[in-house]
């Protein structure tokens, strides 16, 4: 049975969680470049905090603990995310991929041009994982790893081919890597990509109806599930006709200046 604190609840708070926390993101990351190193220190800030919420909330199994937890992860990727569109932690490659590149010489220019920011992202989820591991409440560890495993593979997806590419919140100065991106088509690895999101989102959904009404796990799972969705949700946009960067057009300064004119 679908209850209000235990799915509808953590359903609403995921997406407005999403919303506002990418428009904040790409709000800082289209601003002028002298603001960056404000930006990193509250960001930098958020980050640790996070951490803290997270540390303290695993010894929590409640529905404040879940939320909390599932706070402080959103707030630790958030540093991340950050870090890597101000252009702070990227990787070893910044500049553009060679026009002649191609197969395993692509891949490679690819990966050396986000290493650092991958590999930063891969240790946070170990680091919170082994945190974690025998805690009550490991929602702040699997709200992270899902949103790393999703990130994944819409580089993935992205490196290979889609057929529509939003870029309206990507930052100007790493405009360079578009050029590794592939062309626009529809090929197998999206395909394959849409499917596992939707089935790993219907496996959360179901696990959060099976859980008992109101409970922290069902919160937890549906908490997941929202997220799972919402990643669905975007693979998604990679396939249709569809400005999804539109949504968050209020949060681009440039953006703003033009409607004002």
């Amino acid at each position: 049975m679908v209850s209000w604190t235990g799915h509808i609840l953590p359903v609403v708070a995921t997406i407005a969680v999403w919303f506002l926390a990418t428009g904040l993101i790409a709000w800082a990351d289209n601003r002028e470049r002298r603001t960056f190193p404000f930006s990193l220190i509250l960001a930098g800030i958020a980050g640790v905090g996070g951490l803290v919420i997270v540390g303290w909330s695993m010894h929590q199994p409640t529905l404040a603990g879940v939320y909390a937890s599932f706070a402080g992860a959103i707030l630790i990727w958030s540093w991340h995310e950050i870090s890597f569109l101000t252009g702070a932690v990227t990787g070893p490659r910044r500049e553009a991929c060679p026009p002649d590149a191609r197969g395993l010489e692509r891949f490679v220019h690819a990966v050396s041009a986000v290493a650092w920011h991958e590999l930063a992202l891969a240790l946070s989820a170990l680091g919170l994982i082994s945190l974690s591991w025998d805690a009550p409440n490991q929602i702040g560890a699997m709200t992270f790893t899902l949103l790393l495993a999703m990130r994944l593979s819409t580089k993935l997806v992205i490196f290979f081919g889609v057929p529509n590419l939003s870029t309206e919140i990507f930052p100007p100065h790493m405009a360079y890597l578009k050029t590794y991106f592939g062309p626009r088509r529809m090929g197998p690895e999206l395909v394959l990509a849409i499917a596992a999101t939707c089935a790993l989102a219907i496996w959360l959904g179901l696990t959060a109806l099976n859980a008992p009404d109101g409970s922290a796990s069902a919160a937890g799972a549906s908490l997941l599930f929202a997220l799972a969705a919402l990643g669905a949700l975007e693979h998604l946009f990679l396939a249709l006709p569809i400005r999804d960067g539109a949504l968050w057009g209020w949060a681009l300064p440039s953006r703003r200046a033009t409607t004002r004119i």
